[in-house]
């Protein structure tokens, strides 16, 4: 694959995950929920930016991330050009230009949110305001999709965890953090493909 193509995918990727996260964040208020289906909601929260919503924590642990973040991205593209110089192999050229395409996702939302768009809490977003919610490199990731495929109560048996009300999945997701689960589960599943001599 060329690296033309390869970019082609990234900006493909981005367009989508973008013009998505601008579509939840000016039709939806914080945490409005639309049901697709019962185990497929469109449900609107935002993140600091990390996994699973974690934070890392005081004035400048937002800040550090997305700086850790930009430097990461400037490897991986690094990394996408070389092994494309190198001719490796379609399945790593593909899942570099997923897992490049989902971490500039997230930091375009970090880095511009917070000063391109209103608060979400209450009320529609709007964009280009004058009264933007955050600052530069303060800005909070979009997540939309969830599947809570199986809610319950789980046997009073089962150890630490018994007794509690459980969902299987949990998590809140956005296309950029499919586009890096995808490329990570290529460089997994099809290990002997990505990286053959």
């Amino acid at each position: 694959m060329s690296l033309k193509r390869a970019y082609l995918l990234v900006l493909l990727v981005l367009v989508l995950d973008q013009v998505l996260k601008i579509y939840i964040k000016t039709t939806f208020v914080l945490n409005d929920e639309y049901v697709v289906f019962n185990w497929f909601r469109i449900h609107f929260i935002e993140n600091d930016g990390m996994a699973w919503g974690v934070e890392l924590p005081g004035m400048y642990g937002k800040l550090a991330l997305t700086a850790f973040r930009i430097v990461a991205v400037g490897g991986i593209a690094w990394w996408l050009s070389d092994s494309i110089d190198k001719k490796a192999s379609n399945y790593l050229i593909v899942a570099i230009a997923l897992i490049l395409a989902g971490a500039v996702g997230n930091i375009i939302d970090s880095v511009f949110y917070g000063v391109i768009f209103d608060d979400s809490t209450h009320q529609l977003a709007t964009m280009f305001t004058d009264k933007p919610y955050g600052t530069w490199f303060h800005g909070k990731v979009v997540d939309m999709f969830y599947f809570p495929i199986w809610r319950g109560n789980l046997p009073s048996w089962l150890p630490f965890v018994g007794g509690n009300d459980f969902t299987f999945f949990n998590a809140i997701f956005n296309i950029a953090d499919v586009a890096i689960s995808v490329g990570v589960g290529i460089l997994i599943i099809f290990n002997k493909k990505v990286f053959k001599k």
